[in-house]
């Protein structure tokens, strides 16, 4: 639906989204289960055309949110994980906007959770998300308001799981206790049943952890009082009707009651599921997962921009991404 809202009253502010680039320097492939094509270095171009429209659209883009595996795990088996990472950074480096990172389970394939906090994926330490972070070392989260009124919150989805966690801490034991109690299946990244909910306790998922799970109380608390809207982003989707099961974080269900006793809360952004979805439940809170760049053929395209309204944010996609109004609760 697109009901010309683009060309309506001036936005507050936009910004560009974008998830699964997952450039690799290699041939096509194909997806675990050899089921979809995969374009590794189509997807640089299909980045660069995205770059290329936020640059020309005539409100540009105050940030860019990165949604997640910004590049692929072939590249550490080819020791290619800093070129490629410099490669997408060159693009993105293209134009002044600022890029709010996710990290996702391909930045763990790459990059150990150290490497990541000293690295140019480390968004914490861009101007607009200072003072924001979780104040843990060990957890990737953290907030930033891009205008009064309107929040944005990063979460890490990874911050209990077996990726870019060291085998002796205690949450690589949390994790491999969860996914144990649930997947009995030599190779954890098959999923313990063929179909439902259960899908989700792969080692390529993860959760959150109850500390950062208390931080996002305390931030969306403080919002509610301030009249805020908020929209949270993670590289895992969070509601079983936005995304196929083996995609969910591990304990989706108790994010979900968070931000359902909220009413700060607009949106929820995530990636991992390349094939999208879109749910909005009966609060009226908007969970939406974005096509990925890689499985996305030559000839389209995967990237949008949000426009931000007083009563709503208008979605224009591009290519394969479809054009959504999202209405505030």
């Amino acid at each position: 639906m697109t009901t010309g809202m683009e060309n309506c009253a001036k936005p507050l502010f936009t910004f560009g989204i974008i998830a699964d680039i997952q450039f690799a320097d290699i041939d096509d492939g194909f997806n675990f289960k050899r089921s979809r094509k995969r374009y590794y270095r189509n997807s640089l171009r299909l980045l660069h055309n995205a770059q290329k429209r936020w640059t020309a659209d005539t409100v540009k883009p105050r940030f860019i949110l990165q949604l997640g595996d910004i590049i692929d795990g072939f590249n550490k088996r080819h020791d290619a994980s800093e070129r490629a990472l410099e490669t997408v950074m060159k693009e993105f480096d293209s134009s002044p906007v600022e890029v709010h990172h996710v990290w996702g389970n391909h930045e763990f394939y790459n990059f150990s959770r150290d490497t990541l906090m000293r690295s140019v994926l480390n968004s914490t330490t861009d101007s607009e998300a200072g003072g924001g972070h979780l104040s843990s070392c060990e957890i990737y989260a953290y907030h930033f308001s891009p205008a009064p009124k309107y929040r944005f919150v990063v979460l890490d989805a990874y911050d209990v799981s077996l990726l870019g966690r060291e085998e002796s801490s205690l949450k690589y034991q949390q994790a491999i206790a969860i996914l144990k109690a649930h997947n009995d299946n030599e190779d954890l990244n098959h999923p313990p049943a063929p179909v439902g909910m259960e899908q989700r306790f792969v080692k390529f998922n993860g959760g959150f952890s109850q500390d950062q799970l208390d931080w996002l109380e305390g931030v969306l608390s403080l919002a509610d009082n301030k009249l805020e809207r908020v929209t949270i982003v993670s590289h895992l989707p969070i509601h079983p009707s936005s995304t196929e099961p083996i995609c969910l974080a591990w304990n989706y269900d108790a994010l979900l009651s968070i931000l359902q006793a909220h009413k700060s809360v607009v949106c929820f952004m995530a990636g991992h599921d390349h094939d999208g979805g879109y749910h909005r439940d009966d609060s009226g809170v908007h969970y939406l997962t974005l096509e990925g760049v890689i499985e996305t053929p030559p000839d389209s395209d995967a990237f949008g921009t949000v426009s931000v309204y007083e009563d709503r944010m208008f979605l224009k996609g591009y290519g394969r991404m479809s054009d959504r109004i999202l209405m505030y609760p």
